[in-house]
């Protein structure tokens, strides 16, 4: 996505400041996990229809291998990550290197206390702490790809993120477990469980595949990658090009990522649980056209007011993230909605109750966000 030729023409300084698009997507992404994946399912039970059933299950893991829609959340989140790398670390320009550094350490380090935080460390169960987790491995993507932002050009960046990806290939590919066989990507054979079973403190939890964790530490560094991916599109987006010529270069990169993603995964599988290359090429790819239908819709066409209820999500999204394992939104439903709630069940056929609790929480989840958004508060880590 970088032309040399731009690159040593003159240009006017940079944009530093927030793209909508990315809190917007953000915003959603954030919604897919915290109510929407819940909201979908219900509706799935309550209406019985296959249609409503096909839409229920993209809300569910691939099993093992493949891919379905379920399965971006999670690196979309990463991507966006990457993405606002470039115009946060612009923002420091001038305040010197070392900065930087302790800004990206402080979030690191910050963003790991709370994903222990969300495993209950306080506890001090130690024999069934899960140290691995969601915002662990943000934290960990965060600041090695916030390194090599800082060090790297963009084609340097491109280049450490093929290295990565074709180095995680060379390693599961050529490299066997003990007792194990080399190129073994199934659920107990591959090496990356293996080494999580050996070697990631913590408990390894059952219902995170038993055999490794999905937040594992091998599977960690093809998601700096993705993370990287994000951070691309970042410069992208912070170069003076046209609005319309980076919502292209964004669609045209995300149809390239797919196909190279599903062609690798001929001989690599796409396994979200493993982080394999094809799969971050494939969550790349998709997360790219969604960047670049949001980035043309809200900021080159500039259509920005339907976006302002996601917007109200995505600027807090670790805090929508954390909240709910210490508040209880369930309740808090009930408390303001069950009324509507019991009088939708009398009057709709069905059981419509779990449909109707699930649009509450959303509810009370989004007036609690917009409440802190109106009160300028912000989870800043």
């Amino acid at each position: 996505m970088t032309d040399p030729k731009a690159e040593a023409a003159p240009m006017t300084p940079p944009p530093t400041g927030r793209i909508l698009s990315i809190d917007a997507l953000r915003g959603l992404d954030m919604l897919m996990i915290v109510g929407v994946d819940r909201l979908v399912r219900a509706w799935a039970e309550w209406s019985g229809s296959p249609r409503s059933a096909a839409i229920a299950g993209q809300f569910e893991h691939a099993e093992w291998e493949g891919f379905r829609f379920y399965d971006l959340i999670f690196p979309l989140f990463l991507f966006l990550v990457g993405a606002v790398l470039p115009f946060s670390i612009g923002k420091l320009e001038g305040q010197g290197r070392g900065a930087a550094y302790r800004r990206v350490a402080r979030r690191v380090v910050l963003l790991f206390a709370l994903g222990l935080l969300c495993n209950n460390v306080l506890q001090f169960d130690w024999d069934d702490l899960r140290v691995a987790g969601v915002l662990q491995r943000i934290a960990v993507c965060y600041g090695f790809a916030a390194v090599i932002v800082l060090n790297t050009s963009a084609r340097g960046q491109l280049i450490v993120t093929s290295a990565i990806l074709l180095g995680y290939w060379a390693l599961l590919l050529g490299v066997a477990p003990p007792g194990g066989e080399a190129g073994d990507f199934s659920r107990q054979g591959n090496l990356a469980g293996w080494v999580d079973r050996h070697f990631l403190p913590g408990k390894i939890l059952e219902p995170y595949y038993g055999y490794g964790d999905n937040e594992g530490l091998l599977s960690t560094i093809p998601a700096v990658a993705t993370t990287l991916l994000g951070a691309l599109a970042g410069a992208w987006l912070r170069s003076a090009r046209g609005p319309w010529e980076k919502a292209a270069g964004l669609a045209a990169s995300g149809v390239a990522a797919l196909a190279l993603g599903s062609a690798w995964g001929i001989w690599f599988p796409i396994i979200k649980n493993l982080w394999t290359s094809s799969f971050v090429l494939v969550a790349g790819g998709w997360s790219l056209l969604l960047l670049a239908l949001f980035y043309a819709v809200i900021d080159a066409a500039g259509w920005r007011r339907w976006a302002f209820p996601l917007v109200v999500v995505g600027v807090n999204a670790i805090t929508i993230y954390v909240v709910p394992r210490f508040l209880d939104f369930d309740r808090l439903s009930r408390f303001f909605f069950g009324g509507v709630s019991a009088l939708a069940d009398r009057r709709i056929a069905g059981d419509f109750t779990p449909v109707a609790a699930a649009i509450g929480v959303l509810v009370a989840e989004w007036l609690f966000l917009y409440y802190l958004y109106r009160r300028r508060i912000f989870l800043r880590v």
